[in-house]
């Protein structure tokens, strides 16, 4: 991918499952560029991405729009990312137990494993979709190795959570969202509704 120094880069983002088919599509995306990451988050080569009613197509074709604002991060190594969902009450984190982000020219892909873990606005955690991972460990035969891979990501992503570390932090989410609004409604290649 091509960009020039603090431009945002268009990115589709694009969740499978473990047998290779198609789970989730996020069509438009706006990747933080390195030149605007806070240093932590460069430090940690942390890929930031943005969104706002997005267009998202399921495995079986039906269409939605997002419906609010989306910080993603995405890093690399690690076997979960966070979506940090702002909305009217704050920020609302949703955890995605998945494979290492992969990149390809515009696109970044993860497989998901189905777990969960929610932090909502007031701190309160809550793992879902245990039953669906085990399920789904049966019926796509993860293995020890993956299954091993998600509970230790598990651990880590509670540890982060109650630390409130790295990307846990709403102020830069806000930050990180303000900078990309701004800056996309003065170059006027987007409107945000």
């Amino acid at each position: 991918m091509t960009r020039s120094d603090n431009l945002y880069a268009k990115c589709v983002i694009k969740s499978f499952k473990h047998d290779g088919s198609l789970h989730r599509v996020w069509l438009e995306n706006w990747q933080v560029p390195e030149e605007r990451l806070q240093i932590e988050h460069a430090t940690a080569s942390l890929w930031v991405m943005l969104n706002d009613h997005t267009t998202i197509i399921e495995a079986d074709g039906k269409e939605w729009i997002s419906r609010v604002p989306a910080v993603s991060f995405f890093i690399p190594g690690q076997w979960f990312n966070v979506v940090a969902l702002i909305e009217e009450q704050g920020i609302r984190y949703y955890c995605n137990l998945a494979s290492p982000p992969y990149r390809y020219g515009d696109t970044l892909t993860y497989i998901d494993y189905d777990l969960d873990v929610v932090v909502m606005p007031s701190g309160a955690v809550h793992e879902l979709d245990r039953d669906e991972f085990l399920l789904h460990k049966e019926e796509y035969r993860y293995g020890d190795s993956v299954e091993s891979q998600v509970e230790t990501a598990l651990r880590e992503l509670q540890a982060r959570i109650a630390n409130k570390a790295l990307p846990f932090g709403d102020a830069d989410v806000y930050r990180y969202y303000e900078q990309w609004k701004q800056q996309m409604n003065a170059e006027g290649e987007m409107t945000i509704t």
